[in-house]
């Protein structure tokens, strides 16, 4: 009788544990579904988010971009600055680039050594013989305008309603903000750049550049020969984070299988009015712009796993106007472009920095005339 009662309660036991198990699995089950709903709808939230302000902001930059050329338009305009002394200023030669668009533009000066460029001087303003002695120099300084700023009509307005912003997000401080002026920031209360490049030749009102971080249609206001013996200056400072090379750079930078034969058929279409002298050669040149990463400080810092559909790159050192530089695809990837010399090279990178160049086509939205195509042979001529 005893060991039978033993039985009976080692059953009820089982019984009991086997359902508050299958009783615990379902709330547990019951948990996760509900868990997983919730973190679905809150993926969906935020997509739902940065959809929302991604179409905001190119609103809004689409209106700045508008007014920008309407300002240019009417040089002009009545200023608010009355009280402030004017000095005319007007560009001297326009810069002809490789880079056609600021998003892949570098942001600093001989990054990428290949970086080619053809300032042509306005000739009613600068004689050839202007240039007569610069060809001896190995670089130059050159002065210019950051005239794709999305902030000019600031310039015509008094400073208490300009509302010119004192810090600005910096790239290597992952967005991080510091005052403009311990910056290389285009928007600044005078937009004005200033960079160095590599003298190539001098021909006729032309000067031939490499190493620049110039974007096509630039406005030069001045050159100055580069001077090492006073430029450069032996135990200069710079803070740390300027050193930190490797928040900018990317791990590699590789090709896709049917990358080199797209690139063939690209340059049958642009050879005549390439910077270039070979499709290989070309592709060196998007190599070493790439090996910097040129997303802005908000593609970087976007959940990867979010899909932006973008039309066609921020308060970065260089920025484009628009996030163009970007689209998504079905496969998840997030999907960037390059716009170089008149092509347009999509790519993508992993979390871990490393550089996919898949393809290339010729670019919808550029196109070189008959006086910009003459200029780019000179290239071709120096290089035989």
């Amino acid at each position: 009788m005893s060991s039978t009662r033993y039985s009976i309660l080692a059953l009820a036991l089982a019984t009991l544990f086997s359902a508050s198990s299958a009783i615990s699995f379902y709330i547990w089950k019951k948990n996760l579904i509900e868990w997983d709903s919730k973190m679905k709808e809150l993926q969906n939230s935020l997509n739902s988010a940065l959809e929302k302000c991604a179409a905001e902001r190119q609103g809004r930059i689409r209106a700045q971009q508008a007014l920008r050329k309407a300002v240019v338009a009417q040089p002009q305009a009545k200023s608010e600055n009355l009280d402030i002394p004017s000095y005319p200023m007007a560009p001297i030669g326009i810069v002809q680039s490789c880079f056609s668009t600021r998003n892949g533009t570098p942001r600093q000066p001989l990054l990428v050594p290949l970086a080619r460029a053809c300032l042509v001087f306005d000739s009613t303003r600068v004689p050839p013989a202007s240039l007569e002695g610069l060809e001896e120099y190995s670089h130059c300084w050159i002065i210019y305008v950051f005239h794709l700023n999305t902030d000019l009509e600031k310039l015509w307005k008094h400073p208490s309603k300009s509302k010119f912003k004192a810090k600005v997000r910096v790239p290597r401080l992952k967005g991080g903000r510091l005052g403009v002026f311990a910056t290389r920031s285009p928007h600044r209360p005078c937009p004005i750049g200033l960079t160095v490049a590599k003298v190539e030749a001098v021909q006729g009102n032309m000067l031939l550049l490499s190493g620049v971080d110039l974007v096509d249609g630039t406005p030069v206001l001045d050159i100055k020969p580069y001077l090492p013996y006073c430029d450069s200056i032996e135990g200069a400072v710079v803070p740390n984070w300027v050193m930190l090379d490797s928040m900018l750079s990317v791990a590699s930078v590789g090709f896709s299988n049917d990358f080199s034969s797209s690139l063939l058929d690209c340059w049958k279409s642009v050879e005549k009015k390439s910077l270039y002298s070979s499709p290989d050669e070309l592709k060196s040149l998007v190599k070493q712009a790439l090996s910097w990463d040129i997303r802005s400080v908000s593609q970087r810092n976007r959940p990867r796993n979010n899909l932006l559909k973008i039309e066609s790159g921020d308060a970065s050192d260089n920025a484009s106007d628009l996030d163009d530089s970007q689209d998504g695809e079905a496969s998840g990837e997030l999907i960037y472009h390059l716009i170089l010399d008149g092509m347009d090279f999509s790519y993508k990178i992993d979390g871990n920095g490393n550089v996919m160049v898949k393809e290339v086509h010729i670019s919808s939205a550029i196109s070189f005339g008959n006086e910009k195509r003459c200029n780019f042979l000179m290239w071709k001529d120096k290089l035989k």
